[in-house]
């Protein structure tokens, strides 16, 4: 009798949870079908520092799945320190010039067909009206067609000089850069695909990818680097997916009485909806400035978001909405990473402008650089913080702390074990014979 009573509680909580608007499961149909050889050389290319200028750096660096695909850090430093994460560190005499303004977003199901839009600005997006169907950044237009976005946004951040490209005078790529000069035989992109094109061991895989008689162009880069991040970084198989393809099991009582909560009374879903839990809209929530911004504002330190791509003025201080997969992987939180933990991720959602005015900066997780500019100096910026929160859209909601309880069960549910778990593992040598960049001891999060 017990038995038969628990199933039939079990099956009501599970029809209740349903009754909400959530999503189907995710399938194989919602990813390519990727070329094994091009996904094998993307990852020796992602950990590989020839793509940067100073050959110093590699995408790894700021993006490695011992962090979460990210590197723990609120804004991260880019040229200039060595060591990766919480543990990278400034080489003496080559200080950065700059943090990098906007934190390291994580790559998890970056390859789904579902993106269409990249960076927390949306610069890159699938555009029927632009060249080869994706609009760029000005300057950075595509010169061959790639076959999504995320193969077009993973040939720009080495053309930042503070991100990979190095700065004016300490190379010919950060030269070329420096002068606008991207595009053509003598342009940045195609000076690093012929640094590429001359170490025998990856002409030789190329070969097997793009043809002998086919010389490798910064796009081939681009997809290779792509097609590794769309196989390694599916993150698809994790609690909340079992649940949603039928195991009533999958979840703890806690994280579906969060699910309940996520996809009602807190209204997270209105967002963080579809299968991936993103709209992949742009939105502004508020979250306290922090850090250098990208100048595109009133204020120097100003990150005006969306609006510096669209100029549409409903878009200022909008960020796109993350992906929450895997997200107790991830911290910290927001559009500059102003939030080390879920639980205050959340609180920010639930009072935003009390959290904007009342920001505490210990949230935030920085390297101590004291070379550079306050990054709290936006916070005393009174009109910019008027400006931040007459932009938010958020209707500010009351949870108790059990709810939170719950909330951030249900957010941990949608982490997939096996992202620990590397499917083709990390290289210890790549073509170049360049240093290969280890992670030191694994970053711990503390979410609650």
């Amino acid at each position: 009798m017990r038995i038969w009573v628990t199933a039939v509680i079990m099956s009501l909580q599970a029809s209740l949870s349903l009754a909400y608007d959530i999503p189907k499961p995710v399938t194989h149909s919602d990813f390519p079908t990727l070329n094994i050889n091009s996904v094998l050389l993307g990852r020796d290319l992602f950990y590989d520092p020839v793509l940067s200028g100073n050959r110093n750096i590699s995408c790894a660096t700021c993006h490695h799945p011992a962090l979460g695909t990210s590197d723990g850090m609120s804004l991260s430093i880019g040229e200039g320190g060595r060591h990766l994460g919480p543990a990278r560190e400034v080489i003496n005499g080559q200080e950065p010039h700059t943090r990098i303004p906007r934190n390291a977003p994580a790559l998890y199901n970056l390859g789904a067909f579902e993106y269409v839009t990249m960076f927390h600005d949306g610069r890159v997006e699938l555009d029927a009206q632009a060249r080869f169907g994706i609009r760029m950044p000005e300057g950075r237009r595509l010169e061959r067609p790639v076959p999504n976005v995320l193969a077009a946004q993973a040939i720009l951040p080495i053309l930042s000089p503070d991100e990979m490209a190095g700065q004016e005078g300490e190379n010919p790529v950060a030269d070329a850069v420096a002068a606008e000069r991207i595009h053509g035989l003598n342009g940045a992109w195609q000076m690093l695909a012929a640094r590429v094109e001359t170490i025998r061991a990856y002409r030789t895989r190329f070969d097997w990818v793009i043809g002998a008689d086919e010389p490798i162009h910064i796009t081939h880069i681009g997809r290779a680097l792509a097609d590794y991040i769309a196989f390694e970084f599916r993150a698809t198989q994790s609690p909340f997916d079992a649940y949603i393809g039928g195991d009533h099991t999958a979840l703890s009582a806690a994280a579906r009485r969060g699910m309940d909560l996520f996809y009602g009374e807190a209204d997270c879903a209105a967002c963080h909806s579809g299968p991936l839990q993103t709209d992949h809209g742009f939105h502004a929530i508020g979250v306290p400035p922090l850090g250098p911004g990208k100048a595109n504002g009133t204020a120097p330190h100003a990150d005006t978001g969306r609006f510096a791509v669209s100029g549409i003025e409903k878009d200022a201080y909008c960020f796109r909405t993350p992906t929450l997969r895997n997200v107790a992987l991830t911290a910290p939180y927001g559009h500059n990473g102003a939030y080390r933990s879920l639980r205050a991720m959340i609180a920010q959602h639930l009072d935003p402008i009390g959290a904007l005015t009342g920001y505490d900066p210990a949230q935030a997780q920085l390297h101590d650089l004291p070379a550079l500019p306050d990054d709290f100096a936006p916070q005393r910026d009174q009109e910019e913080m008027i400006r931040i929160a007459a932009a938010s859209e958020i209707t500010p909601r009351v949870l108790t702390q059990n709810q939170m309880d719950d909330l951030i069960a249900f957010l941990e549910s949608l982490t997939d074990p096996n992202s620990e778990r590397l499917q083709l593992g990390l290289p210890t040598h790549v073509p170049s014979d360049l240093p290969v960049d280890a992670p030191g001891t694994r970053r711990s999060t503390a979410n609650r």
